[in-house]
């Protein structure tokens, strides 16, 4: 009785794979798997495009952070050669400009 039941089921399982192979491999099937194919290689171009962006908006950021930094660099420098603190003559950007180009 059990053998029976378990053989039921191995044969049932058969049945099964050979009629989901049917199914996946008929001409409907493959043209499914190309739009889905073509969907996620445009997703891709999407995502990449994405990225390029960002990256270039980060060396951006970066390249404006070391600007920034050099000037406040020779502000500073400029204000112990004066004797004044950097806090009080380069508290903007402006001002930082200003000394910088001293």
């Amino acid at each position: 009785m059990i053998g029976m039941a378990k053989l039921g089921i191995f044969l049932g399982g058969v049945l099964f794979g050979t009629a989901g192979v049917k199914v996946l491999s008929s001409k409907d099937a493959k043209k499914v798997y190309t739009h889905v194919t073509a969907a996620a290689l445009r997703a891709k171009e999407s995502v990449i495009t994405t990225v390029d962006t960002i990256k270039e908006n980060c060396g951006d950021i970066l390249a404006d952070a070391k600007e920034i930094n050099e000037t406040r660099a020779k502000c500073e420098e400029v204000c112990v050669e004066d004797g004044c603190k950097a806090e009080t003559c380069c508290g903007g950007d402006d001002t930082a400009d200003e000394k910088a180009d001293k």
